[in-house]
């Protein structure tokens, strides 16, 4: 079960799910536009299980969505096989003043945040992707995406507006499943420090970390065979027979 980012959409994490196919049964969900909190997106997660016939997965939360799994794995560990955490905001992490701005009016500064968003990603971009056309490819596939599936500005500034609002590292405490925590490299990460995604393998009991190398925080979509591959070699021992089949997306 995998869990977008903080703009929602499954879409724009296709290649994530292309790589991890191979090796699993993909689900993958578009969080719910109307949510007010974590819990509303257990409850997503969980009724998106129910409709799949799935009783118990691997959750893998990406971003924002990895705090979305955390809360998840925390509240039904019954239903969490094993859980990754992907450049998941830290306990502590706190939106920058501006951010915070532009959270409380997303329909005026919700443009800036997602203006400055390819500035704040262009070394990341420029290290995953050293060949140019590679990135060509990278960003038109991106505006592509974008163009076909939008992003949700007032959606966007709710989630943001969560932040803090949770305990996260009582969540962490709760976790019982095999836990493998991703980050980039410190100083490729722009979007979230490291150093907080970093502590939760220090919060979950036997939780491993894994530092994916030459990415920050999209390392899961500018390098997904290198992200699947760490996630199968994880999950493999703890799951003797992953079970193949063809990304399915749950609305």
């Amino acid at each position: 079960m995998l869990i977008p980012g903080i703009q929602g959409r499954w879409e724009y994490m296709r290649s994530t799910v292309d790589a991890l196919s191979p090796h699993f049964d993909v689900r993958a969900i578009s969080l719910d536009a109307t949510a007010r909190s974590l819990d509303d997106y257990v409850a997503q997660v969980s009724d998106a299980l129910d409709r799949a016939s799935i009783d118990r997965a691997v959750v893998c939360g990406v971003s924002f969505g990895g705090l979305v799994a955390l809360r998840f794995a925390a509240t039904q560990p019954s239903r969490t096989q094993a859980l990754v955490l992907a450049s998941t905001p830290g306990p502590d992490f706190a939106l920058k003043p501006r951010h915070r701005f532009y959270a409380r009016l997303p329909w005026i500064f919700g443009p800036l945040f997602l203006a400055e968003t390819p500035w704040r990603l262009r070394r990341e971009i420029a290290v995953a992707l050293p060949d140019r056309a590679a990135r060509r490819s990278f960003r038109l596939a991106s505006i592509a995406t974008f163009c076909r599936v939008g992003v949700s500005l007032p959606a966007t500034a709710t989630r943001a507006r969560m932040f803090g609002r949770t305990d996260a590292a009582a969540d962490a405490a709760r976790v019982t499943a095999p836990t493998l925590v991703v980050t980039g490299e410190r100083d490729l990460d722009y979007i979230v420090p490291a150093d907080g995604s970093i502590a939760y393998a220090q919060l979950i009991p036997g939780a491993r970390a894994v530092v994916l190398e030459r990415t920050g925080h999209i390392g899961s979509v500018t390098r997904p065979q290198a992200f699947a591959a760490l996630v199968h070699d994880f999950v493999e021992p703890i799951i003797v027979k992953p079970k193949l089949g063809t990304p399915n997306a749950a609305a």
